[in-house]
């Protein structure tokens, strides 16, 4: 696998003309599902690995995507248990399936965590009150309960809650199925933002 430099926003990865396409197309897909609800990158999946050293997997919403990064932002509540799993394991795995488009993505991530500082406060900010006010519910999220609790209301004090998860993958798996032959192709970025790609057998 042969090094590469990170060559702009439409060609982040310039490993030559098929797998450069490629990884500029995902880098899209990620753009596209902040922007459109409709997309399936809208709602990733995001798993963790618990205290019982169990994965965790869930559906959370994209909230941003920063292709010169490889940064993924999402929003959860610091009371709930994959916040505590990315404290103790900061490594995450990403995966989304766009059934219309017959593509499947998986990253290689590490989560950092963003709470009572400028990048929460200003993506808390951004919200509407209506997804600010989950973050107002009692009791915790995961808390065993006699009966349903009756849906929050938004309150400012929800902010102490409210967590931004920065996570920024170092690893891309592509596949893309098609009926006249699937292909598959892996990315890896070394600390020096160096890229390494090839093809694999799908």
């Amino acid at each position: 696998m042969m090094d590469h430099s990170v060559a702009g926003d439409d060609a982040p990865c310039a490993v030559g003309d098929d797998l450069g396409a490629v990884v500029a197309s995902a880098f899209r897909l990620f753009a596209r599902g902040v922007a459109d609800r409709r997309s399936a990158f809208r709602t990733p999946s995001v798993a963790t690995v618990g205290a019982d050293g169990a994965p965790r997997v869930r559906t959370m919403v994209l909230r941003g995507f920063d292709a010169a990064a490889r940064r993924l932002t999402l929003h959860t509540d610091r009371r709930g248990e994959k916040f505590g799993d990315i404290v103790r394991m900061p490594r995450v795995a990403v995966h989304v399936y766009d059934a219309r488009a017959a593509i499947q993505i998986r990253l290689g991530a590490t989560a950092r965590v963003h709470v009572d500082d400028a990048v929460a406060r200003a993506a808390w900010q951004r919200g509407l009150p209506a997804s600010r006010a989950c973050y107002a519910i009692e009791p915790a999220p995961g808390r065993s309960v006699a009966a349903p609790p009756a849906a929050p209301v938004f309150s400012e004090a929800g902010f102490a809650n409210f967590a931004v998860l920065a996570v920024e993958f170092d690893r891309l798996e592509w596949l893309w199925l098609h009926h006249a032959g699937h292909r598959r192709a892996r990315f890896e970025w070394a600390a020096d933002g160096g890229c390494g790609a090839s093809w694999l057998v799908p």
